[in-house]
């Protein structure tokens, strides 16, 4: 059984994750991307395509991080990498800081300068970026985003696959939907339904998505 990781991913995300991995202790083997993906990622080797996730659970591999940004295809190619048997990893900076009664899914990512307070959740494959804050009771649902310095009070939720953009701000309990997302220094304070992308401050809906 080998001990890398394979990291799904070679953009600009994945060179953070992998850096992140590395503060961690693990080693990065290979990267997983596209036709259009570079030779290497931040000196990790790029292998071009999907079918090579399969060759190297072949090969021994069992354990992978999905290194990226778009809500919606990091939940898909999880989904392909654990049918393949794999296990998702957490990737957690040694700077963030994260409760002892916070409870995280697989495949997370937490950031450096993140803070992650009592009781909090963090569901599977959701991204906790440089600097966000995540107070006491919080619910972040699957494959969502958190941006860089963004600041969520106690008891919000944000829905599955929502992306709340950097330097945003959630008043407590507000309940955030699924597939929402809320532009850059939005101020939410009021719910958001499923579906809609919000701006401004307060953040007020734009239009709805298809």
């Amino acid at each position: 059984m080998r001990t890398g990781l394979i990291v799904v991913g070679a953009g600009g995300h994945a060179k953070v994750c992998i850096e992140l991995l590395r503060s961690m202790g693990e080693v990065v083997d290979y990267c997983v991307g596209d036709e259009n993906s570079p030779t290497s990622c931040v000196g990790v080797t790029v292998l071009a395509n999907d079918e090579n996730l399969r060759r190297l659970r072949d090969e021994g591999y069992s354990r992978a991080f999905i290194a990226i940004g778009a809500n919606s295809v990091r939940a898909r190619l999880a989904d392909v990498v654990v049918g393949l048997g794999y296990q998702l990893v957490n990737a957690i900076s040694p700077r963030s800081v994260v409760s002892p009664t916070a409870r995280l899914g697989s495949g997370v990512a937490i950031m450096a300068g993140a803070v992650i307070n009592a009781d909090a959740l963090v569901d599977s494959l959701a991204i906790v970026n440089t600097g966000a804050t995540v107070d006491h009771d919080c619910r972040i649902g699957r494959a969502a985003h958190i941006a860089p310095q963004c600041g969520l009070a106690g008891n919000v939720t944000v829905g599955i696959q929502s992306f709340i953009g950097i330097g945003s701000r959630v008043i407590p309990d507000v309940s955030i939907g699924n597939n929402v997302t809320v532009g850059a220094g939005g101020v939410v304070i009021t719910d958001i339904r499923d579906d809609v992308v919000v701006v401004g401050v307060p953040a007020r809906p734009i239009n709805v998505k298809s």
